[in-house]
């Protein structure tokens, strides 16, 4: 078993193969002058099973590439099976025609993939479950819900929490962490104008006197998870925390949480934290590193992933 970490999240790669008890596999993923990627693997992995970490978060077409590149050459230097490990899967959030004439470029990144030469996929919390079908090889989606609703209970133990999903399309998720957490839940009904742009519309649920957490997979502004929070608020609830599985957060995002009701924003490290986040005072990140570990183990030894959320 090989562990090969291209440059996106070097910090995971390394949580990873230390709980593991493996070393990372040698490698430069490094430029030329003209910022064309070059890959070399400095160990024999002819017949090995190895997996390759890597988030195709901000700069995404570059970690992209560098993910791409990294396959073809783990594929020319006769790797057994190839293992593409995402956390963070970007351009998923096109999964579909969202008008004339535009593209569906999760399906596109998932052709590169295959092509590129990966035998198998695993990411974690896919914006959209049928993503998974844009793939003909196997993928692996590990869900967030067994860490957070273990976090919840630690950090929220005698606090009158219920579970709040900030859209309808969301309500899914929020339901897997109410249904661990055996709490009530209620939904944030918004209309967005435009892409970047929300207005909350109505809090679903009586949320009076409740210790409110927001449940989704991404925050990238940040502004929708503001508003929901200053909605619920608003309608009476003691506090509004948040756990967002991957930590965009672009722009002025970190600002805008940081001024915002959000008593506190949990991310993972499914991508790199910036400066940013780790000076502001309400954004903490937990590792999701075991699981990781334990799923690429288990991806190894043949044996069950969907175990690991029985």
């Amino acid at each position: 078993m090989k562990i090969i970490a291209c440059n996106s999240n070097r910090p995971l790669a390394e949580a990873v193969a230390a709980a593991l008890n493996l070393p990372l596999t040698r490698a430069s993923v490094r430029r030329f002058a003209d910022m064309e990627v070059f890959v070399e693997i400095h160990e024999n992995i002819r017949g090995e099973d190895v997996f390759v970490v890597q988030s195709t978060s901000y700069p995404a077409n570059d970690n992209l590439m560098e993910l791409l590149i990294t396959l073809d050459a783990l594929r020319r230097a006769s790797a057994r099976r190839i293992t593409t490990v995402i956390p963070y899967f970007g351009y998923a959030r096109q999964d579909r025609k969202s008008g004339s004439r535009t593209p569906i470029s999760a399906k596109l990144v998932a052709n590169l993939i295959t092509e590129a030469g990966a035998s198998r996929v695993l990411t974690m919390d896919l914006h959209a479950a049928q993503i998974q079908g844009f793939f003909d090889i196997p993928v692996d989606n590990l869900s967030s819900a067994p860490l957070f609703s273990r976090d919840i209970q630690e950090r929220y133990a005698g606090r009158d929490v219920m579970i709040v999903s900030p859209d309808v399309g969301g309500v899914l998720r929020a339901r897997l962490i109410a249904a661990r957490l055996n709490c009530d839940l209620a939904i944030i009904d918004k209309r967005r104008e435009r892409a970047g742009v929300s207005e909350v519309m109505n809090v679903i649920g009586d949320v009076e006197g409740r210790d409110c957490i927001l449940v989704d997979d991404i925050v990238d502004s940040g502004g929708t998870l503001v508003n929901a929070a200053a909605a619920l608020i608003a309608n009476g609830a003691k506090s509004a925390s948040v756990y967002v599985t991957h930590g965009v957060l672009s722009g002025g995002a970190v600002a805008r949480v940081a001024a915002s009701p959000i008593e506190m924003l949990t991310i993972t490290d499914s991508i790199m934290a910036t400066e940013a986040v780790r000076l502001a005072s309400n954004v903490r990140q937990t590792t999701i590193a075991p699981l990781l570990a334990d799923a690429m183990a288990r991806i190894h030894n043949e044996a069950s992933v969907s175990a690991l959320f029985d």
